[in-house]
């Protein structure tokens, strides 16, 4: 398969998707339970997700899905899917939550999508090509000092005293929320986005996006990103830096 093709297919499993999502989004019937991990999951995560699963099946390109709900069908290529990554805040009626889709290939991931239609806004990008902003090509921002640079994380409580020195150190501090952060890194508008811990199909699409936009991104040990680790994007020239902070 082609990068073209493959960013092809993400378009229209994320159209697909937001067509679900938005029209339930502030819907004051939506239903939403709580997972075993404490964790909403609204009806609309649910339905975003088979709807993707049925266009993969449909393809003809035999691909599988690994997926937040309803977990992973196997196979050496597969879509790894988050239907709504920031569910808390669209149970709460927040624009700030996306669909995020990456395509694996035998362990790495070569194409990567984030869509968030409330905010208007859609991120992606496929391996060795770049990534890109609305169709516009994306770059992280050239600040080299932490104590320049503005960070973020999702939750400063759950983010503890790790988080409270690197912000402490940074020009400012910010929570700007899941994949949206992530995002902006890769648009240069922040140096530093974290969070203490991620499943896989929080970071997969995120990664790939930051590290084709120029950043890093690792653990807050500076290893490999890894499900159920932490993990630390940034623009490349502060990351030292923030690893040393949130590793400490």
């Amino acid at each position: 398969m082609s990068a073209s093709s493959d960013l092809e297919l993400a378009h229209r499993l994320a159209d697909a998707a937001d067509a679900i999502t938005l029209a339930r989004f502030r819907a004051l019937d939506l239903q939403v339970e709580t997972k075993p991990d404490l964790t909403p999951v609204s009806e609309a995560d649910e339905a975003a997700e088979e709807a993707i699963r049925e266009l993969v099946a449909s393809s003809g390109r035999g691909e599988s899905v690994l997926g937040e709900e309803f977990g992973d069908d196997g196979g050496d290529a597969k879509w790894i899917v988050d239907p709504i990554d920031g569910t808390k805040n669209y149970v709460r009626g927040l624009p700030v939550w996306a669909t995020l889709l990456a395509l694996s290939r035998d362990g790495e991931v070569v194409a990567g999508l984030v869509s968030a239609p409330a905010l208007g806004r859609r991120w992606w990008a496929t391996r060795g090509e770049g990534a890109f902003a609305d169709g516009a090509r994306c770059r992280v921002s050239q600040v080299a000092r932490l104590e320049d640079a503005v960070v973020s994380t999702t939750s400063p409580v759950e983010s503890g005293a790790a988080w409270h020195g690197l912000a402490t150190g940074a020009w400012a501090a910010r929570a700007f929320s899941d994949f949206w952060q992530y995002c902006l890194v890769a648009e240069g508008a922040l140096e530093v986005a974290s969070d203490p811990e991620l499943k896989l199909w929080d970071y997969a699409a995120v990664d790939l996006i930051v590290r084709e936009a120029g950043g890093r991104c690792t653990t807050f040990a500076g290893r490999a990103p890894a499900p159920g680790e932490s993990f630390d994007a940034t623009n490349g020239l502060v990351h030292e830096a923030a690893v040393a902070t949130l590793g400490a």
